[in-house]
């Protein structure tokens, strides 16, 4: 899959660069923190949600002021200044209505657009968000990301690789070597270590707690219980602020979802829910389907299609997700099933009508 890049500018004159991917419907995801639109679309810990997300859809996102090919060096970092760039964004790409995705503190962004354009929102997903920043959260959160602007300021750029890794662990503590790698990785390529301070200072000062009870779009929150970025409860109080939003726990420690584990499948089953896809796999076979209910969506897909004979490979292309999650995927259904192998898994679908 590939990607066109092109530049905008927003209402201050300051340019964006915005990436298209894939086919289909349009869906745009507000711009978060740590972000380069060419580095992260091959990485390890990003490419996934970029295939995914690009699959039967075309993915709109962009790199935020002050970060990856955006402009670095601009006055203005506010939440204001962000929610200018989205609505320029969107303009530019000339959309009329769309869901919008927004991650981390994207999510902010998202909910004062939805609140301006109530008629242009088809559908809110805020994935890792909150509505009150680090400074708005009492005196410990004040003091914990003061100090970490400061570590920011005084380690982001030394070629000691320490700050950089300890920096990662907070977005992805379960991450592989190689992930954690990535990460420290992008943190240098993405923008300036004094930037980088001002961008965290920003954030500590979005507050639109009082924006929540105004959006009137249909919005799902899903929040990992373990983040160790965001804490659960600032998810908790989106979903408990907005009207009808429906809240989705997910079972995990990394703010940015790591492709093997279970919480990545389960982020993927409600998206296309939220979005109206009855069944993102395409496979074949009659209209009415037998689903075992000890599976997951993602697990009767997977065992329908070993059930048809299809190999891991092919079942990777088909359900747009790696060769490694497939088979995290198997070992999970044999263990539900009771069975040893494929073969009996096999014998276990076609036996209950799975086929």
């Amino acid at each position: 899959m590939q990607q066109t890049i092109r530049f905008i500018k927003s209402a201050d004159g300051t340019r964006l660069a915005v990436a298209t991917s894939g086919h289909g419907p349009p869906l745009v995801k507000s711009a978060n923190w740590l972000s380069h639109l060419e580095f992260d679309w091959r990485s390890p810990v990003w490419r996934h949600w970029f295939r995914y997300l690009s699959s039967g859809r075309q993915l709109i996102r962009f790199d935020p002021r002050g970060c990856g090919l955006s402009d670095w060096d601009v006055p203005d970092l506010s939440h204001e200044a962000q929610v200018a760039d989205l609505e320029a964004i969107i303009d530019a790409s000339d959309l009329e209505r769309f869901p919008l995705l927004g991650i981390s503190q994207g999510g902010a962004a998202c909910i004062e657009y939805a609140v301006r354009h109530p008629e242009r929102v088809t559908q809110l997903v805020l994935y890792g968000c909150y509505s009150e920043g680090w400074a708005q959260r009492g005196e410990e959160s004040r003091r914990h990301g003061e100090a970490l602007v400061e570590l920011i300021r005084q380690g982001w750029g030394q070629e000691n690789p320490a700050f950089r890794l300890l920096f990662a662990s907070l977005f992805i503590p379960d991450a592989t070597t190689e992930q954690v790698r990535w990460f420290a990785d992008l943190m240098r390529t993405t923008t300036q270590p004094e930037i980088a301070a001002r961008i965290i200072e920003a954030f500590g000062q979005i507050n639109v707690r009082a924006l929540l009870p105004k959006v009137k779009v249909p919005t799902m929150v899903v929040h990992a219980r373990g983040d160790a970025r965001i804490p659960f409860e600032q998810g908790r109080l989106l979903a408990a602020e907005i009207p009808n939003a429906r809240f989705v726990t997910l079972e995990s420690r990394n703010h940015i979802l790591i492709e093997s584990e279970p919480a990545w499948a389960r982020f993927c089953e409600c998206f296309d829910e939220c979005m109206g896809v009855i069944s993102r796999p395409m496979v074949d076979g009659p209209a009415t389907q037998v689903d075992l209910e000890e599976l997951t969506a993602r697990e009767n897909a997977i065992l329908r299609l070993v059930a048809q004979g299809a190999a891991n490979s092919e079942i990777a292309t088909r359900l747009f997700i790696s060769e490694k999650t497939v088979r995290n995927h198997l070992t999970n259904i044999f263990e539900k099933l009771g069975v040893d192998s494929r073969a009996r898994a096999i014998v276990v679908a076609r036996d209950r009508g799975v086929t």
